[in-house]
């Protein structure tokens, strides 16, 4: 009998596109933002730093719970120091006691983070699996939409003031070979106030939103969905298929799409 050859190319429902969106610091812009991404069911993952909480332009630690419910918050560490410069045990103490702080509001694990400044090294990174930390975004902008080759160092597509182009060229793109494909935007909430241009959240909004053929998902949810695709068990001939995770996954089968439901074992 013919093996069957697979392909981990499938987001959620068999999609072949993710879009993903990322905003740092906390500040009180973020609730006008979380308002216009509601409104076109974007999702995003805020990236807050524990110590900055209830200072002056920045959201109250008391509102982080509802504010950010539907997206993920994340870490940024306490205090946003340059985390390359500093010695191993206060990298521990600013991830760990950020972590803490934000479990504490929001009542679930924090699992990842993005950089202060976008600055780390290899020390930074290699300190974080240690931590509980699973991914870790940077600000290096590449302009592709790739899967994150390194979740530890995860570059985004774009800021978000280029998010209107390449949100078109993300739509548009046929790739030769199926793939999956990822829309990954970084920014901050207070930068709209500062150039002017709301509009682009609408913009994007109206581009993406209405559109069935790309999951929204929080880094967390991606992470937890590639690892989940990364389990599955298949038979010698590839037509027995067992997903041992919680998670529903999907993949193609000799170029279609399958679903296996999670705990279940299917033949194909």
């Amino acid at each position: 009998m013919a093996s069957i050859r697979i392909k981990f190319d499938r987001f959620p429902n068999g999609l072949s596109k993710a879009a993903v969106f990322s905003f740092d610091d906390g500040r009180e812009q973020d609730r006008k933002l979380v308002a216009l991404m509601n409104r076109y069911g974007l999702k995003g993952t805020f990236h807050l730093n524990s110590g900055f909480l209830g200072r002056d332009g920045y959201i109250r630690a008391e509102e982080v719970s509802g504010l950010y419910e539907g997206h993920e918050v994340s870490a940024h560490t306490v205090d946003h120091p340059f985390l390359e410069q500093s010695p191993g045990d206060q990298i521990a103490e600013e991830v760990l006691a950020d972590r803490g702080a934000l479990e504490s509001l929001v009542g679930y694990p924090v699992r990842g983070m993005s950089y202060p400044f976008g600055t780390y090294d290899d020390r930074v990174a290699a300190a974080l699996p240690v931590l509980g930390i699973e991914y870790a975004r940077t600000v290096a902008s590449h302009g592709r939409f790739d899967m994150p080759e390194d979740p530890l160092r995860w570059h985004p597509t774009c800021h978000h003031k280029e998010m209107i182009l390449q949100a078109e060229r993300f739509l548009a793109s046929n790739p030769r070979h199926s793939r999956m494909e990822l829309l990954f935007v970084w920014g901050h909430s207070y930068e709209f106030d500062n150039d002017g241009n709301w509009e682009l959240v609408d913009q994007v909004g109206e581009r993406l939103g209405g559109s069935k053929s790309v999951w929204f998902a929080t880094m967390a949810e991606l992470i937890a969905y590639r690892k989940a695709v990364g389990a599955l068990r298949f038979s010698v001939d590839r037509r027995l298929a067992h997903n041992p995770s919680a998670i529903d996954v999907w993949f193609s089968a000799e170029s279609e799409a399958v679903k296996a439901g999670a705990g279940e074992t299917i033949r194909l």
